[in-house]
């Protein structure tokens, strides 16, 4: 999704991915949830906001990975996603544009000079229910391949 408010996008992407999990699939059952959920971001080239578009996913349950129901929205797509290697820190509360921001940012200061990571996307994961007020996340900064 590209809304103009991250907090847009990231609400509107999940409520997709929520109707794909509670039965607009083409088994027509709800998949069951799973954690964490992920959002996938991109910084502007300035790197000081983030990109209007927004990847949301989440890992179906084991007994869907085979054989995925089809969504019936066209604008959901089943990805394989390739094994990948991720630098994580934990922060709690709201996942705003203004927090992950400060969220990258401190994790950057942590991590000092590198090369070994990218530095135009990462990855927010939730862990809770958006209405839980100090909700578990994590931002996932993405190794390059060796």
């Amino acid at each position: 999704m590209g809304e103009p408010m991250y907090e847009q996008s990231i609400s509107m992407s999940f409520m997709k991915l929520m109707r794909y999990i509670c039965k607009e699939n083409s088994v027509g059952c709800h998949l069951g949830m799973t954690v964490p959920v992920l959002n996938e971001i991109h910084l502007t080239k300035e790197g000081t906001e983030l990109e209007r578009e927004v990847l949301t996913a989440y890992y179906l349950p084991g007994e869907f990975q085979q054989n995925p129901p089809v969504p019936r929205d066209p604008e959901i797509h089943i990805t394989e996603r390739a094994p990948l290697q991720v630098i994580t820190r934990v922060f709690y509360g709201m996942t705003t544009e203004e927090t992950i921001l400060r969220e990258i940012s401190l994790f950057w200061e942590l991590l000092g000079s590198t090369d070994t990571v990218l530095r135009e996307t990462y990855i927010v994961a939730s862990y809770e229910n958006p209405s839980v007020p100090q909700r578990r996340n994590e931002i996932w900064f993405i190794r390059r391949a060796e």
